[in-house]
């Protein structure tokens, strides 16, 4: 969709067009919407960050959750959204081995006991290697300090999102 498109829409078609590009959160973009007319499509991604950061905590907390185990059960299940469903198999999550999988399971669970949210990671274009790699980077971290890499992560793959839609 170009720029232009974009400034054309209405509060109700924009949330239309982009509710889904934080996951299951159309509230970002109902807010996002409040920044229009944009100038460039980087505003139009600064706008959907500064929603979600510019929220509060228990607000920022439930988009952050509403995120999917990476190579949890729904994942197995084909419950995925479209957009997480592309960006997992982008990192080669769709095609793991039974011992991958059960790496996986493991880091999630004990990310999710520790933090109380899921391990969130742009993993659009990354390799399982990197992937694995971030989890043990980020597992000794204090919940503070993992709350805001989670949130900048939100972040970036809303503006891989957004870049995919946007011409």
């Amino acid at each position: 969709m170009q720029l232009s498109e974009i400034n054309a829409l209405n509060a109700s078609a924009f949330e239309e067009a982009f509710g889904d590009i934080a996951e299951e959160s159309p509230w970002v973009a109902a807010r996002a919407f409040a920044a229009a007319p944009f100038t460039t499509t980087e505003a139009v991604i600064d706008a959907f960050c500064n929603a979600l950061m510019q929220a509060d905590d228990e607000d920022r907390l439930g988009v952050i959750c509403a995120h999917p185990d990476l190579a949890g059960k729904l994942a197995a299940a084909g419950q995925l959204t479209e957009d997480s469903t592309a960006e997992q198999a982008s990192a080669g999550l769709d095609q793991l081995s039974d011992a991958e999988r059960e790496t996986f399971t493991a880091l999630n669970e004990t990310y999710k006991a520790r933090f109380g949210f899921p391990f969130i990671l742009a993993v659009k274009g990354a390799s399982k290697a990197e992937i694995l790699s971030s989890f043990h980077e980020r597992l000794p971290q204090d919940r503070e300090t993992e709350f805001e890499e989670a949130l900048r992560q939100v972040c970036r793959i809303m503006t891989f999102r957004l870049a995919d839609r946007m011409t």
